[in-house]
């Protein structure tokens, strides 16, 4: 029962801390939350979460502020991540619902994210080599020329031109293209690739130069990783309502927004089955960024996260309304590329 109460009076800390951003007294939690002790009490177990490191007092005469270990048990302690509301739930769905393809609803996703926490918002492109291929479209545009289209589970779609030594026949074309998605379709990318590359020994003369040039093509969209490392980031401006700590807090952030290997770090890897992962202050992996935390999780369709998404803001921040943004946004996304 002490424990309870003490982690009763913690939760109330962190709580006002974040709402008013001003060091927390006794006399202002007896007010405001209905605790159930006397003052008395309540100053004795602030006593206790200070000498154990869960609160501090920045200045003397001052009331105590969380500390990163404070943080770090309220966000344990959580029982549930609350529900976003009937009309928050509706607004997400109708602002991602409008994407016309993969980049519009990462752009999408970053502004929602970023207005939902007033944070800094950071969505990863999916990583193409966690990819299945969906389906490969081939099309005739001239005699001696076909339009390949790649169309991964990511929703992703490369376009390849591809230049024939010989003019192919309809007929050996809808067969050339029944036996590229019958080697593909489903796949993992590298899988893919890997069972494209036997397909010209399959055909048989005079098809294989034409398959030859068909798989190239493919291989090499299959190969391309540049969007691996890509990130959106949207919310910058809500910088603003860091207050104080330029220096410590506002610049080291302005920096890591202009470094997505940083960023991609920051989210760390893609988390399967809906985890939220939480990383508060000096958990992570820069100590110049000490006082910011990062809350993200993993997208994708079905149970499969191809990447990670999530916001950067400072420690002390609403963290149970933050978590169910994030959890939110990302289940959204990740319904959209599941239909995609």
């Amino acid at each position: 029962m002490v424990e309870d109460r003490r982690l009763a009076v913690l939760r109330a800390i962190v709580e006002d801390y974040v709402s008013t951003e001003e060091p927390v007294g006794s006399k202002a939690l007896v007010e405001r939350h209905r605790l159930g002790v006397s003052p008395a009490t309540v100053r004795n177990d602030m006593a206790v979460l200070e000498e154990e490191g869960f609160i501090t007092q920045p200045h003397t005469s001052a009331g105590r502020v969380p500390t990163d270990k404070g943080y770090r048990l309220f966000v344990d302690r959580l029982t549930t991540v609350k529900p976003m509301s009937t009309a928050e739930k509706r607004a997400i769905a109708t602002f991602l619902d409008g994407a016309v393809d993969l980049d519009d609803v990462v752009q999408r996703s970053v502004r929602l994210l970023a207005q939902l926490t007033r944070q800094v918002a950071v969505v990863q492109y999916p990583t193409l080599s966690r990819s299945t291929v969906r389906h490969v479209e081939i099309v005739a545009l001239a005699p001696i020329r076909l339009l390949l289209v790649l169309i991964l589970s990511t929703g992703r779609v490369e376009q390849r031109l591809v230049e024939l030594p010989d003019p192919l026949t309809d007929d050996v074309l809808a067969d050339l293209r029944v036996r590229v998605n019958r080697a593909v379709a489903g796949e993992r990318i590298s899988d893919a690739a890997a069972a494209l590359t036997t397909l010209p020994d399959q055909v048989g003369q005079p098809i294989a130069p034409a398959a030859k040039a068909v798989v190239a093509a493919l291989v090499e969209a299959m190969s391309d990783h540049r969007s691996d490392e890509r990130v959106a980031v949207g919310g910058a401006a809500n910088l603003a309502h860091f207050g104080e700590g330029f220096d410590t807090t506002i610049r080291p952030m302005l920096e890591a927004l202009e470094e997505h290997v940083v960023l991609l770090k920051l989210l760390g890897e893609a988390s399967t089955g809906g985890t939220i992962t939480v990383t508060i202050g000096h958990e992570g992996p820069y100590q110049e960024l000490a006082s910011t935390s990062v809350v993200a999780t993993g997208y994708g369709p079905g149970d499969e996260a191809l990447a990670s998404l999530g916001i950067v803001g400072p420690t002390r921040m609403d963290y149970p309304g933050t978590m169910a943004a994030v959890r939110a946004v990302a289940r959204y996304v990740s319904r959209i590329l599941d239909e995609a």
